[in-house]
């Protein structure tokens, strides 16, 4: 479908259509293609923002000294008070994109927000209650863990359908670049944002159990005494002796000598983010404990997890920041 329009810059009229038009101010949008579209509105920009190079290089300066005043304040608060700063992080990592995602209507989105919120809300109560059930523990490593493991194939595949289409091999398919890319983008945004804010929301249960069973404080000495025949996260007794195999599960014996059932200091470390004992704090050798090459991508998965928080929670308020001088200052 042929499409015309045309915009006046300087009092020279330039044609960007595919033909010509009587009347040069009046486009009907309704016959032209996507790509003419584009180019239509491309051509108004330009029209728009020419001459103001000096305008938009303060934008820019505005841009870069606030991104780096927000890292350095950032960077401050989780140094001084990591408690709040995580508390405020994780209620921005939920709220925010369900801002986003109500506004552009994407209601396949809002779905998965709202099945994730309502399971995750029952797994944090059960985590967070004085009396801890004995299989409170077990059941919040089992659902952060398969959420942290689906998020992952998630992103993968989501990754690989990206650089599939950029190469083009979605064209074997005949699936269209579009289609193909908007797909795994989609399931690239999904993998990343519930990896990130399950492990948030592990930490933040991990810890509570850890001060409920009473071996693990966040600041200061244990309130128990650990004995060898039970597990410092879950506090339930170990069955299986380290250098035995156990039918159900197995039993891991840290560097500083402590015991754990395998599958609760695995939680622990990668689900929970906590890389030290639950009970005396040493540092734990994460490429030991993960000596299958295979399991070590979770590893390297969870640390780009920690690296994304600060685009998806912040990112939107420093530009909106931004946003704000620009306007406060009338540059546009």
């Amino acid at each position: 479908m042929a499409g015309v329009f045309e915009v006046e810059v300087d009092g020279v009229e330039h044609d960007h259509g595919l033909g010509h038009h009587d009347e040069p101010n009046q486009v009907d949008l309704s016959h032209l293609s996507p790509e003419e579209k584009w180019r239509l509105e491309h051509a108004r920009m330009h029209v728009k923002h020419k001459g103001h190079e000096a305008m938009h290089a303060e934008m820019v300066l505005i841009l870069i000294v606030t991104l780096v005043i927000a890292q350095l304040v950032l960077v401050q608060w989780k140094q001084r008070h990591p408690k709040s700063y995580n508390l405020v992080t994780l209620f921005q990592m939920w709220v925010v994109p369900l801002y986003f995602t109500t506004k552009l209507h994407w209601w396949r989105f809002l779905v998965t927000w709202f099945i994730f919120s309502v399971v995750t809300a029952y797994v944090t109560y059960r985590a967070t209650r004085k009396h801890l059930e004995c299989t409170t523990p077990r059941l919040v490593y089992k659902w952060f863990l398969l959420l942290y493991k689906i998020s992952y194939a998630t992103g993968i595949v989501g990754y690989t359908v990206v650089m599939f289409t950029l190469f083009g091999i979605n064209l074997i398919f005949r699936i269209k670049p579009e289609d193909a890319m908007d797909f795994g983008v989609s399931l690239l945004f999904y993998g990343l944002y519930y990896g990130v804010l399950g492990r948030d929301f592990a930490e933040m249960c991990a810890d509570f159990m850890a001060s409920t069973v009473g071996f693990y404080s966040a600041s200061g000495m244990p309130t128990k005494h650990l004995s060898d025949s039970i597990c410092a996260v879950c506090g339930q007794p170990i069955l299986v002796d380290v250098s035995d195999e156990g039918i159900i599960e197995n039993t891991y014996r840290l560097s500083c000598n402590h015991v754990f059932h395998e599958f609760c200091i695995r939680g622990w470390c990668i689900v929970g983010k906590k890389q030290i004992c639950p009970y005396c704090k040493e540092k734990v050798d994460l490429k030991r404990m993960f000596s299958n090459p295979w399991e070590r991508p979770h590893v390297m998965y969870g640390q780009l997890l920690d690296w994304l928080r600060y685009l998806v929670a912040w990112q939107p308020v420093i530009i909106g920041l931004v946003q704000g001088i620009n306007y406060i200052l009338g540059l546009e």
